[in-house]
């Protein structure tokens, strides 16, 4: 399949190919209708025989050469796939494209320190688990790991103590490096409130307070989470940009995993 998209990609063999699509087509032929010379049309009908995307059959003093559907089919059916999974990530193309519209904004807002200070969002799913388990996705550090996360990023560490004071730690990595926050949990009620920050370390740094709260409902559990930021940094710009569709992401993230996990 490589060797096909690489020959492919030569602008006078794509011309070729479709010549020999409505019929084979001798050498002499070829050579009219691409206005090169002989030596060049030949070289690249026989880059695209190695490729096995033509055939060649001498007829007398005449070399012809035809266009092989299989090869091209197979191909036809490898772009075909990436079509289709290109289409089934049109939501995470909207989600970049969110955000490059929020960075945009946010870089523009970011003059000077503390700049974003109690700015504050609120999130809110419906999960269909009782409390008691989506708890238990939130202070147990194995659970929090297989969620606490959206797509471009991986959990390192992750502690929630659901107590006063307890630890409070998230760690991302990518590519790029490492990300981590710490702060402490400042209220908790077992399968119901669940009240902590979180500092961001380096110089893109800020703090968010998160407050969750957890509502029995007929259908499982209403999650409500409140976030307020503190302390930003003008360099914090990008990661408050991201806050919005950063959590919704990791949102569904807990709602998908707890449903996979109640089948």
């Amino acid at each position: 399949m490589n060797e096909i998209a690489a020959v492919l990609g030569d602008e006078a063999r794509w011309r070729i190919v479709g010549w020999l699509a409505e019929r084979p087509r001798s050498v002499g032929e070829l050579v009219e209708l691409t206005g090169l010379r002989q030596p060049q049309t030949t070289k690249h009908l026989q880059a695209l025989a190695r490729a096995g995307v033509v055939s060649v059959a001498p007829l007398g003093q005449k070399r012809v050469y035809a266009l092989e559907a299989e090869p091209l089919r197979e191909f036809g059916l490898e772009i075909g796939e990436l079509v289709r999974k290109a289409e089934a990530q049109a939501g995470e193309r909207d989600v970049l494209a969110r955000y490059q519209a929020a960075l945009d904004a946010e870089t523009a807002a970011a003059v000077r320190e503390r700049w974003a200070d109690g700015r504050e969002f609120s999130f809110e799913r419906l999960v269909p688990a009782p409390p008691d388990v989506v708890w238990r996705y939130w202070v147990e550090p194995e659970k929090l790991a297989t969620w606490w996360a959206p797509p471009s990023l991986a959990v390192v560490e992750v502690v929630l103590d659901p107590r006063p004071h307890g630890d409070a730690v998230l760690e991302f990595r990518d590519a790029e490096g490492r990300y981590r926050s710490e702060g402490h949990v400042q209220e908790a009620t077992e399968n119901e409130r669940l009240v902590f920050d979180l500092a961001v370390l380096g110089d893109a740094s800020y703090t968010a307070e998160y407050d969750l709260e957890l509502d029995e409902v007929p259908e499982g559990t209403r999650l409500r989470l409140g976030l307020r930021i503190t302390d930003t940094t003008v360099e914090a710009a990008p990661a408050i940009a991201g806050i919005e569709t950063g959590w919704g992401q990791v949102l569904d993230n807990l709602t998908e995993t707890i449903k996979g996990a109640q089948r």
